[in-house]
């Protein structure tokens, strides 16, 4: 693989992390970031590859912890090998699988064999969220390298996927025996809220009156204010607080939830939150009219769309993960006529890096924040402790972008299997050029160079 095997120094990039921004040169040795100094400080070691970023961005290659990557099961939606193609060209260098596959990932035999697939299938460096349900099943996972667990409060109606039998538990009880039994590894509970009584009611309210469209799925995710979600989340914080168990929240999409996950941090209960790239750059109504089935899961109302930027700013949103739902074509199709029968959720992996840094450039949050946002809060949270941050000693996992350039998004550049997405016709400020994983290039200028079986296990370090 392109630059693997010897050393590389990026010069004359200007550096982005958390802590701020500087012209320098970045010396790569053996997969690790070996040092950042001012350019010309450190000679060029012979024989060293010279990467020269001059107008470019520096920035870490970005952690989505949040990724379906449908294999094995569902492989005509997505697998793992073009999963992380796509998540290569927008910029991630680790991604976290979810558990809605089939089988279910929720043993550590079923998860040994997913190991093995990655393994062999994935460009780009890996960790998977199995399913806690069966509970004398949990620590065998955890010592398998696990990062996190996950589980979904909800069941689907009139479908039976993106939530199979077995992923999708709303019994409070159930939940706080999860929340017990993951307690003693000190891994996070990353749990999809959703109050499923109350969505019962409010969908069934829709098909009374024959309403099946796209509009009336989005109002029903949405209703009163995101009651479905609020509280939900509620719920979850208080058994996170009972239990002494970290906490991560997916879908941030309301006020109410964001002002709760804020106070709750300030009272010490152990949460991190994540928004996804729908959230932030897609599901305005006009998103729901004109795209239908194909923005949809979830409508977000702009008083709530304000709340995320807000939280995403004052740190109450800890990251950005893409939720990547590949589904085909014709999963979707029928979602026009009844939603209920579609399968719901959008790709994003290969978009969302791009859009976060033409936010940044028309200043809806720094740069700086992006750089904490896409890695070092995931590496943070995670735990993933050589990976998120560009130091001397962490990973090489790196992208670089040129804002000067353009991003233009067409279903013909898609990578995905699914062949398509909800981008199709934007632009954007700005496009990644290269992203190294490890120090090696898995994309460059356009064109994936990474190889299947390159990615590893992103193992979190040991709880204590």
């Amino acid at each position: 693989m392109s630059g693997s095997s010897i050393a590389s120094v990026i010069t004359n990039g200007t550096v982005i992390t958390g802590a701020g921004r500087e012209n320098a040169d970045v010396f790569i040795s053996d997969g690790k970031i070996a040092a950042i100094a001012s350019p010309g400080v450190i000679p060029v070691p012979e024989g060293a590859r010279e990467i020269d970023a001059s107008g470019c961005w520096v920035l870490p290659g970005m952690i989505d912890v949040h990724v379906h990557l449908r294999e094995p099961g569902y492989v005509h939606k997505e697998d793992i090998t073009t999963c992380t193609q796509a998540a290569a060209a927008g910029g991630v260098t680790t991604v976290f699988g979810m558990p809605n596959l089939n089988p279910v990932t929720k043993s550590r035999a079923i998860l040994d064999d997913l190991f093995e697939l990655y393994d062999t299938k994935s460009l780009v460096d890996w960790n998977h969220n199995p399913v806690p349900s069966e509970l004398d099943e949990v620590l065998a996972m955890a010592d398998a390298g696990i990062a996190a667990y996950k589980i979904y409060m909800v069941v689907d109606t009139g479908r039976d996927y993106p939530h199979p039998s077995g992923t999708g538990i709303h019994d409070n009880g159930h939940l706080l025996r999860m929340f017990e039994a993951i307690n003693p590894t000190g891994l996070p509970f990353m749990v999809h809220p959703h109050d499923q009584a109350i969505m019962d009611v409010i969908e069934q309210s829709h098909w009374d009156r024959g309403d099946r469209s796209p509009k009336a799925y989005a109002e029903t995710l949405a209703t009163h204010n995101g009651l479905i979600w609020d509280t939900a989340i509620a719920t979850l914080l208080r058994m996170s607080e009972a239990t002494d168990t970290k906490l991560h929240i997916v879908h941030m999409q309301t006020a109410g939830s964001i002002e709760m996950v804020r106070q709750a941090k300030k009272r010490g209960v152990k949460v991190s939150c994540e928004v996804n790239h729908w959230a932030l750059f897609l599901s305005t109504w006009n998103d729901v009219e004109e795209l239908g089935p194909y923005a949809l899961s979830y409508w977000v109302p702009d008083n709530h769309r304000e709340a995320i930027w807000e939280g995403l700013n004052d740190g109450t949103i800890d990251m950005v993960s893409s939720d990547h739902a590949p589904h085909t074509r014709e999963e979707k199709e029928v979602g026009w006529e009844d939603c209920w029968a579609c399968h719901t959720g959008t790709p994003g992996i290969q978009d969302q890096y791009a859009l976060l840094l033409d936010c940044a450039i028309d200043g809806k949050l720094s740069l700086e924040r992006v750089a904490q946002v896409v890695a070092e809060s995931p590496a943070t949270e995670f735990r993933l402790g050589n990976k998120g941050f560009l130091r001397p000693g962490f990973d090489a996992d790196i992208m670089i972008f040129d804002p000067l350039d353009t991003t233009k998004y067409s279903n013909e550049t898609v990578l995905s299997r699914c062949g398509w997405t909800p981008y199709d016709g934007r632009s954007s400020k700005g496009t990644i050029v290269r992203t190294m994983v490890r120090g090696a290039d898995v994309f460059d200028n356009g064109a994936v160079v990474g190889v299947p079986g390159w990615g590893q296990l992103a193992r979190p370090t040991p709880f204590r």
